[in-house]
């Protein structure tokens, strides 16, 4: 566990360890739980699909490509849950594949309209 306070800056690090030197890392999902094994309930978002849900998320720059980094600012679930548990989801690209997952950034997915 790591303990923080109250809307305190929260920085976090992904690193891919790979041999291969031309992968890249992309934070394309992250949300957060009072549950560590159910992440669909009681849930809150920072990133979805690449699109920035929390105002307090912020990608930060990373000089290498297999490193991830990003910041949020800590909350909690109410007073009930005394911990947040966070899970994300990362996508391993081919460095300069620009039609890749990495290389899209935010996709929005829009529903169609079933009428007739």
């Amino acid at each position: 566990p790591y303990y923080v306070d109250l809307n305190q800056n929260l920085f976090l690090q992904a690193s891919l360890h790979s041999s291969d030197p031309n992968l890249v890392v992309f934070v394309d999902t992250c949300v957060a739980s009072p549950d560590p094994s159910n992440f669909r309930t009681l849930t809150y978002e920072l990133i979805r699909s690449g699109c920035v849900k929390d105002p307090t998320y912020s990608p930060y720059y990373s000089p290498y490509r297999n490193v991830a980094r990003f910041a949020f600012n800590a909350f909690s679930f109410v007073n009930r849950y005394p911990s947040v548990y966070l899970q994300c989801e990362l996508v391993v690209c081919r460095y300069n594949d620009y039609s890749s997952r990495c290389y899209q950034g935010c996709v929005s997915r829009f529903k169609r309209n079933t009428g007739s």
